[in-house]
């Protein structure tokens, strides 16, 4: 099954909003990757100030290759900010203070049933 990689960034408050634009600018940064099935940013709502980039992969090595490869080039190349670190960039600094990446091996997984098909039936 995939793998899911979440990067926990504490986030300054005032540094919030340049976050979340950053990660906007990055949009396609990482969706055409070999390998890549989901993103999400997620905002804390309460009880953290961290907030949590979401990635799921096919593997650890469509992981390792992306990181070695797009995600590093945006990073060191001045580029818009990646999918797993935004803030790279020329002549900007990180709008996280801090980063913790998790490693998680999915083992369940389950998605919303489709609605029955009730047309045609009378009741």
């Amino acid at each position: 099954m995939s793998i899911v990689k979440i990067n926990a960034l504490t986030v300054p408050s005032e540094q919030r909003e340049e976050l979340e634009r950053r990660f906007a600018s990055r949009a396609g940064a990482v969706e055409s990757s070999d390998g890549f099935e989901w993103f999400e940013l997620l905002r804390p709502l309460e009880g953290t100030d961290r907030y949590l980039v979401y990635t799921r992969w096919r593997d650890e090595a469509a992981f390792q290759a992306w990181m070695s490869g797009p995600m590093k080039s945006a990073h060191q190349g001045g580029g818009s900010g990646g999918g797993g670190r935004p803030g790279g960039g020329a002549g900007r600094g990180p709008a996280a203070s801090d980063s913790t990446v998790w490693t998680f091996e999915v083992v369940q997984q389950a998605a919303p049933k489709p609605a029955a098909d009730t047309a045609g039936t009378e009741g």
